[in-house]
This record gives structure tokens, C-alpha cells and sequence, in this order.
């Protein structure tokens, strides 16, 4: 399928649906990366844990109705993830898509201010559950960048497409910035000066869940 017009660029159940299926893929194709990123400064089962719940998701998104909102596979994610990824990530990464799910409500579909809506409640579910701030080393350093990019996009016009994309854009550069800080929560705080030079993996993933997000979109 190639890139649709800004017209056909509908964030619909399909589109979540889509976005979380294609997730699980990148994950699932990343897993050993991130084992790598969070064995440097973690337990070093990032990966394993995100794979596992995703493939999960998967499993379950198959068994759910169609005709659903994109609040519904929103919190679908959410529940999984939960219930079944270990460590932080999986009440980090829930708390995210369940906040998600509540800021878009029973909507059919997300226009641009939903849009801006559903990625900052994922980022203060984050930071609610996490007790982190910006520059602390963690998924939030991506995230937060993400939507201060989605907000700027969709207060100069952008459509959902163009407020996906510069979020999953400011991710990317927000888990490159995570190399040089000096983590002050999780187990990489443990390590002071020695977790410099490596990239925070919850930041890595946020990364290839929002550039999933955007793909889903555009095919």
C-alpha cells in the first residue's frame, strides 16, 4: 500500500489495531537490542519482557471485536501488558496505554487534538507511575519530547499523520539524548558515571512504538 493522501489518513480501530500488531513485529525483531541496551544498565530482560507482552497482545487482539474504537485496543494493550510483562516496563508501559484509552474515550476516530490528547496522557502515566522527570535517564526522555513535537504539530495545522510522525521523530532524538545523562531512577542509578555512554532501553522502545504508530498510518 502506498503513502495515502491526508484525507485517508484515519485514526480509527483499524489504525490501532494495526499500529499494536506492527509493534509487536519491531519488537519482536528488536528484542535482542534491547536485551543488549538494558543488560548494560539493567537487568537485561527489556527485551524478552516487551516481546512477550506484545506477542501476547497479538494473541488477544485477535480474539476481540472488530468493530471496536481505538480506545478499545488501547486499553486491550493495557490490561496485557499488565497482566503479563515483568519488571517496570509492564506497569510503565500498561499505566501509558490505559491513561491512553481513557483520554480518547469511546471516539471512533482521533483527529489531531485526540491525537495530542492520547500520547500526553501516555507520557503522565508514565511519569505518575515512575515518579521520573525529564533528564532522569528513562523512557521519559523520549517520551516527553514526543508530545511537546506532537503538540507543536497539531497547533500549526498538522494532521494526525504529521502529529504521529513529529512525535516519533522527537522520540528518536530524545532516546539519543538519553546516552550521555546520568540515570537517577531504576537500577542504572545504582551505577552513577558508568551508565554514560549507553542509551536508556525503555527510551529505545518508545522509540519503535511510536515509529510503528506512524507507519501503521501510512502503510
Amino acid at each position: 500500500m502506498g503513502t495515502l493522501s491526508m484525507t485517508d489518513r484515519v485514526l480509527d480501530r483499524a489504525w490501532a489495531a494495526a499500529w499494536v500488531t506492527l509493534a509487536a513485529r519491531v519488537i519482536a525483531e528488536n528484542r535482542s537490542a534491547l536485551n543488549t541496551l538494558d543488560r548494560d544498565i539493567g537487568d537485561g530482560d527489556h527485551g524478552e519482557n516487551m516481546d512477550r507482552g506484545f506477542e501476547e497482545v497479538v494473541v488477544r487482539l485477535a480474539d476481540s471485536p472488530a468493530d471496536g474504537t481505538p480506545g478499545d485496543v488501547l486499553k486491550l494493550v493495557a490490561t496485557t501488558l499488565i497482566s503479563t510483562v515483568g519488571g517496570a516496563s509492564g506497569p510503565l508501559y500498561g499505566t501509558a496505554f490505559l491513561k491512553a484509552a481513557i483520554a480518547v474515550g469511546s471516539v471512533d476516530t482521533l483527529d489531531p487534538l485526540a491525537t495530542v490528547a492520547m500520547l500526553t496522557a501516555a507520557r503522565d502515566g508514565i511519569v505518575l507511575r515512575g515518579k521520573a522527570e525529564s533528564g532522569d535517564k528513562t523512557m521519559v526522555d523520549a517520551w516527553t519530547p514526543a508530545v511537546q513535537a506532537a503538540e507543536k504539530s497539531q497547533q500549526a495545522g498538522g494532521d494526525v499523520w504529521a502529529v504521529l510522525r513529529a512525535a516519533a521523530e522527537a522520540a528518536a532524538r530524545g532516546a539519543v539524548a538519553t546516552e550521555p545523562l546520568i540515570a537517577r531512577k531504576g537500577r542504572a542509578s545504582y551505577l552513577g558515571e558508568r551508565a554514560c555512554g549507553h542509551r536508556d532501553p525503555g527510551a529505545e522502545s518508545t522509540r519503535l512504538l511510536l515509529r510503528a504508530a506512524v507507519d501503521a498510518v501510512v502503510g
